[in-house]
């Protein structure tokens, strides 16, 4: 059963550098495994989103099932049509929309 960590940013960056991107891949693969446990949804396969990631045109998908998995689990019930426009356009925005979230979720609040 996964749990909610906490990430911090900064150290989230620099890994990203250091891994040179890989690290985005299990980033998007942890948080969609924790999304999914917060949606208490177990149809929704973490891996095989991932692995879509990797297929051009259907990789919209996948980040419209993740955009889909937040929009539940977020307090605010952010749109989950905006966030799939804004991992099309930046995705760097979604990665600080959704760890933040995340961050709240690991502390309780």
């Amino acid at each position: 059963m996964p749990e909610v960590r906490e990430r911090n940013m900064l150290v989230q960056v620099l890994l990203m550098i250091v891994t040179l991107g890989i690290y985005g891949v299990y980033w998007f693969f942890s948080t969609c495994r924790e999304l999914a446990f917060l949606a208490n949804d177990d149809k929704v396969s973490p891996t095989l989103l991932t692995i879509l990631l990797f297929i051009p045109l259907v990789n919209l998908y996948s980040w419209y099932k993740y955009a889909e998995l937040y929009e539940f689990v977020s307090r605010d019930h952010m749109n989950k049509w905006l966030l799939w426009v804004i991992s099309l356009v930046f995705v760097p925005a979604v990665w600080f929309i959704v760890q933040m979230e995340l961050n709240e979720r690991a502390h309780g609040l």
